[in-house]
């Protein structure tokens, strides 16, 4: 092979990415790795990572503010120097990827940084060069935030998650526009630092693709934290004067020092050079098989397939995409049991269908909903269970648990759906006393069809 040709070329560096040109790598083929900004994505410096961990120093103000009623008294003072600083010095090494890049480097791939155009036939150029893959290429470009076309948003120096996690310190006052997982996310981090926030939507809940239970316990656990939601408005413009942000919503006008925009995301997709692989330019997302191929010699993981914007879908397709180019047994692509969550507090978790999702699909449907039982009682956490099953099977098809730790207690109800596990199995089961999960039982047996 020359210096340009490859086994397999993989365009964005993602999670995704990143995993299939390492296995690959590893796997014995030559492999081209190309990413024009950082190698490993949006995750672990602007997403999942950073987020997190301003989520973890939250979430400790939140239980220092507990004291109060359970074990005393406590006084707190926040201070984000701690968290920026963990973030730049931990997580992102100052936005840097040289680990990142040195990691894929070491594994025997070859790195290049810029922007990857496909060419048609198993090329893909950077700037003036061509590269060549005999095996095939593997697209991971991911998304970027996305702006809403606000009247006047264009023109003002409003914030996406990229400024939010770069912070040095918070501003008095905030709006976030966007109420889905980051902006609700985001807006309680700032609330429990002392931020007065508000959040505006113009969905009528929070939170628009969960159950409409868990947009309404998040609703009543941001108003306890002196969040100010404002769903099903319609913003008419945006304007920025005097280091303020005003909001137009029409009946009323919000104002504050920052304004969030987490409205969304877009793919990158646009110049990608779709059309050569007889593919759409114009695509929003593109539709792999059960093996990830979207195009004769083309494979695409991660947010660009519109299975579930979560690193961990990504990873799962990259698991698929590197057994299928190694030539190696395995399950094909399956998304019946996507789990997510929305890491506020109380943690929002799901998995699988909603309600609504089920009946679209014409299922049978059954439905019970419960609070956290004992535990909830003896912690003082609100929450809920919302089970929904195939009643011709009897099965789980979808979950939501709104709970401390709501994603560890809904891991089991993924195994539930993933592997289709009886609701009479269920019923059988052992639930150890007090838990969170525990509530799972009563649910189950409103559930269950009477006998």
């Amino acid at each position: 092979m020359t210096d340009t040709e490859y086994d397999v070329i993989v365009v964005g560096l993602g999670p995704g990415g990143e995993h299939v040109a390492i296995k690959l790598s590893e796997g014995g083929l030559r492999v081209l790795g190309i990413e024009e900004r950082l190698v490993g994505g949006e995750c672990p410096y602007f997403g999942c990572v950073p987020s997190k961990m301003m989520i973890a120093a939250a979430h400790t103000l939140r239980e220092a503010g507990r004291v109060d009623g359970l074990a005393g008294a406590a006084t707190v003072s926040p201070d984000w120097t701690p968290v920026a600083d963990r973030i730049r010095g931990e997580a992102t090494d100052d936005w840097d990827d040289a680990v990142a890049v040195k990691r894929l480097e070491d594994s025997g791939a070859t790195f290049v940084r810029g922007h990857g155009v496909l060419a048609g036939d198993g090329r893909v150029t950077v700037g003036d060069t061509t590269y060549t893959a005999t095996k095939g290429i593997v697209l991971n470009t991911g998304t970027a935030p996305a702006a809403p076309p606000i009247d006047g948003l264009a023109d003002t120096p409003y914030w996406t998650n990229r400024d939010a996690v770069r912070l040095r310190a918070l501003p008095s006052s905030a709006v976030v526009i966007g109420g889905g997982a980051i902006g609700c996310e985001l807006s309680q981090v700032m609330a429990l630092f002392g931020v007065r926030v508000t959040v505006v939507d113009l969905a009528d809940r929070l939170l628009a693709l969960e159950e409409p239970e868990a947009g309404e316990a998040l609703e009543k656990a941001f108003a306890e934290t002196g969040i100010q939601v404002l769903t099903g408005v319609s913003i008419g413009s945006v304007g920025y004067a005097d280091g303020r942000f005003t909001v137009d919503l029409g009946d009323q006008m919000v104002t504050a020092e920052k304004l969030l925009v987490a409205a969304g995301r877009r793919t990158n997709l646009a110049g990608l050079g779709l059309e050569h692989v007889g593919l759409d330019p114009e695509a929003k997302l593109l539709d792999p098989d059960e093996r990830m191929h979207v195009a004769e010699g083309v494979w695409a993981v991660g947010d660009i397939t519109g299975k579930g914007a979560y690193t961990h879908v990504s990873m799962y397709q990259a698991a698929v995409v590197v057994d299928d180019l190694l030539g190696r047994d395995g399950p094909p692509a399956d998304y019946r049991a996507v789990a997510r969550v929305t890491f506020t507090a109380p943690e929002v978790a799901s998995v699988g269908l909603s309600e609504k999702a089920a009946r679209d699909q014409g299922l049978e449907v059954r439905t019970a909903t419960g609070d956290l039982g004992s535990r909830g009682w003896l912690t003082r956490e609100d929450g809920l269970i919302k089970l929904v099953a195939d009643a011709k099977r009897d099965v789980l098809v979808g979950a939501t648990v709104v709970a401390p730790a709501g994603g560890e207690i809904m891991s089991m109800l993924a195994l539930a759906v993933h592997a289709e596990v009886p609701i009479e199995t269920m019923l059988h089961m052992h639930f150890a006393y007090p838990t969170y999960h525990r509530a799972i039982e009563t649910v189950l047996k409103e559930l269950a069809p009477p006998r």
